[in-house]
């Protein structure tokens, strides 16, 4: 059966790749001065900013009743870096579509973006520390199942 934790496990990998993907294309821009990875930084941005917002509203999902006990503090700093992630990948994004809609091209805007683009992915590297955490040190989501070892065999 599919689980909240399953689907977040399923869809928080795409905004982190997205993201990372438009930070490299942003690098290059940068380096190579070429509009196509300045655009290719711009559209990755957008779909990893949905993507975002789809892995947060599922990580909501899949941290329902887990306020408590063990993992509550472990659970609690992955949802607060979660939080600060989506507010700067969601602020990065609307710095990068004001920049676009009004057609602001100066040293200082690319400057602030790339800034902004870094602290994005220094988030999202620190949520997925966190969540990793988690799953492989408080073993959170995980359904463990032993093999039947009373020797009958049901058929």
């Amino acid at each position: 059966m599919l689980s909240s934790s399953h689907l977040h496990a399923m869809v928080i990998h795409f905004p982190i790749a997205l993201l990372m993907a438009g930070f490299l294309s942003e690098i290059l821009a940068l380096f190579r001065n070429r509009f196509f990875f300045h655009q290719a930084a711009f559209y990755l941005l957008l779909l990893g900013t949905l993507g975002s917002i789809i892995a947060y509203v599922t990580g909501n999902a899949a941290g329902e009743g887990m306020e408590e006990g063990e993992l509550a503090k472990a659970i609690q700093l992955h949802e607060q870096a979660a939080t600060l992630t989506l507010w700067l990948t969601v602020t990065t994004a609307i710095t990068y579509v004001s920049i676009y809609f009004f057609q602001v091209k100066r040293t200082w805007t690319n400057v602030l973006c790339l800034l902004l683009f870094t602290g994005v992915i220094g988030s999202v590297a620190r949520t997925g520390y966190l969540g990793g955490q988690l799953v492989y040190k408080h073993g959170a989501g995980v359904e463990l199942t032993l093999p039947d070892f009373s020797g009958s065999s049901e058929k």
